[in-house]
């Protein structure tokens, strides 16, 4: 029984590497449409999103069951990786073909992967991080690469800028805030506040690029925190 229920969260965690992988499988086919109506690139962004939901659990999953372990830890980077860096990466790379700005998206992983190999050694970063949070670059990614499908016309130049700006700050030493609250002080939480109600509203004014949005919020809000 004590194995079934260390194992919990491992499962969980693994259900965030499948939907990593089958996001970029669904990559790989952006301009088709697949099964029940939605093509591949949406796709994409719905298993990214499952990814980002079994995120949230597995963590959870493990303090609710004091399952935390040195292997659930690692498992939980690598399938960050898949989901959040790699993902997004063919993502962009898929849309932008066959500019040749769509071998920069490799950027994305490279980035991504730096920046969980330093949030693995650091044990600092628990109220705030240090750099973008690799999942605020999928969620970036997922609404910018709407904007690119959507505007085939978009600068090469001003592409190739975005990427290397978000990849740069995944792994820059720009303290960014943490969603965790610790008290229900507005005073002390205004920060996560007003990127709560930033987002809601973005979201609503924009649709999915709204998402893009929301993180370039979450940035500009952490270095104004940060500068006080």
């Amino acid at each position: 029984m004590n194995m079934v229920r260390n194992n919990i969260p491992n499962f969980i965690t693994s259900l965030n590497l499948l939907s990593g992988c089958l996001a970029v499988v669904a990559a790989f086919h952006a301009r088709e449409t697949l099964c029940m109506g939605l093509t591949g690139l949406e796709w994409a962004f719905v298993l990214i999103a499952a990814a980002a939901v079994f995120d949230f659990f597995d963590g959870f999953a493990a303090r609710l069951l004091h399952a935390v372990s040195g292997i659930g830890k690692e498992l939980d980077s690598l399938s960050d990786l898949v989901s959040f860096g790699v993902a997004p990466a063919m993502i962009v790379f898929n849309v932008l073909q066959p500019c040749w700005v769509a071998w920069a998206a490799m950027l994305i992983a490279v980035c991504g992967a730096l920046r969980l190999a330093r949030f693995n050694v650091d044990t600092r970063q628990s109220t705030t991080f240090t750099g973008l949070p690799i999942p605020g670059n999928a969620i970036f990614w997922i609404g910018a690469s709407a904007w690119l499908a959507a505007h085939p016309a978009t600068p090469a130049w001003l592409t190739l800028a975005v990427i290397v700006l978000v990849s740069w700050l995944m792994v820059s030493p720009l303290r960014m805030f943490s969603l965790k609250v610790h008290n229900l002080s507005p005073r002390e939480n205004w920060a996560q506040l007003a990127l709560i109600a930033g987002a809601v509203v973005l979201v609503c004014l924009l649709g999915i690029y709204g998402l893009a949005a929301t993180i370039a919020l979450y940035v500009a809000l952490s270095i104004v925190k940060h500068e006080k």
